[in-house]
């Protein structure tokens, strides 16, 4: 039996996105989507795990939730959505940016737990 057009997953094996490799800290993953920090830039990004270019309204709205979430819980700084592709134009990505500048390499992250006597 086959699935419904809507739930099939289009993936490109040329796409860096779809490979989804672990460069950089990751901080949600799910059947639609991950956020890590962008390689590039720094900032939290989200990508979409559909290799297209324009998710339906009720999906985006659900991606930027994460962005923002992690966002709030990882960086300190209030963000913008910044959804213009422009270095990989051909898979959906957002990345949340300060709304004071453009990159976020060298922003502080939120402080976590004291990790150092486990």
């Amino acid at each position: 039996m086959r699935r419904p057009a809507a739930t099939v997953r289009k993936v490109d094996p040329e796409c860096e996105l779809c490979s989804a490799d672990r460069v950089t800290d990751w901080f949600h993953e799910d059947d639609q989507c991950w956020v890590a920090e962008c390689e590039a830039c720094g900032t939290p990004m989200v990508v979409w795990t559909n290799h297209a270019t324009d998710p339906p309204a009720d999906v985006r709205e659900v991606l930027h939730g994460h962005l923002r979430r992690v966002t709030a819980a990882e960086f300190d700084y209030e963000p913008w959505i910044d959804e213009n592709m422009r270095s990989i134009p051909t898979h959906y990505h957002a990345h949340a940016r300060p709304r004071v500048g453009f990159f976020g390499h060298g922003r502080r992250r939120r402080a976590g737990p004291d990790l150092s006597d486990e």
